[in-house]
């Protein structure tokens, strides 16, 4: 049994949101069903030898991870505290416009997306995951986006965005977006003043 299935097998378990029957991870791992079962055991017993706050499970004809039942108290204060909702399709917009454009205003923003960007915006900025970073030319507030953003998102900086060429839209998606952003780079260019 090797070291690299039960690694595999453990960040598996950590992925799944339901029990996964031991065939799931034999397919996903490519080892045989009896490797893959012994090395359940093998994490089962690890867990339970070292004390851990996670225990390995068999719940409807599969493996999951779940907490200890000593760590019940905890979690349950944990859990109990409030949630920040998941962000709206407006709000992701938007803070995908601020994270690739920055500094960028809200008029830049409300052009780009095609509609008002003033509540998305403020949500954006409720949550910390925006700031404010000066004023343009015409006197807009810019936004960029805060450390925060980063942390969320799992990034060391901005640098480690996704580069926008390798996004693939469906070809509906594209035109609208290579249509909005015509209309936005034109409004911007128009607004720069001449020489």
């Amino acid at each position: 049994m090797s070291q690299d299935l039960e690694q595999t097998l453990e960040a598996l378990l950590f992925l799944s949101s339901e029990p996964v029957h031991a065939a799931v991870f034999a397919e996903a791992t490519g080892a045989e069903l009896h490797e893959v079962v012994t090395g359940l055991e093998r994490l089962r017993e690890h867990y339970e030898f070292e004390r851990r706050g996670l225990v390995l499970r068999e719940l409807a004809g599969g493996y999951a991870l779940s907490t200890h039942p000593d760590t019940e108290p905890a979690a349950r204060r944990l859990l109990a505290r409030p949630r920040t909702p998941p962000l709206t399709p407006a709000q992701a917009e938007t803070l995908a416009i601020v994270a690739y454009l920055q500094p960028v205003s809200r008029p830049e923003i409300a052009r780009i997306r095609g509609v008002n960007a003033e509540s998305a915006a403020s949500t954006l900025l409720e949550r910390e995951m925006i700031e404010e970073a000066g004023r343009s030319q015409f006197g807009a507030v810019l936004y960029r986006t805060t450390d925060l953003f980063l942390k969320l998102f799992g990034l060391g900086s901005l640098q480690e965005l996704p580069d926008i060429a390798t996004f693939d839209p469906a070809p509906e998606v594209e035109a609208e977006l290579r249509e909005r952003l015509l209309r936005a780079g034109e409004a911007r260019a128009s607004a720069i003043p001449g020489p």
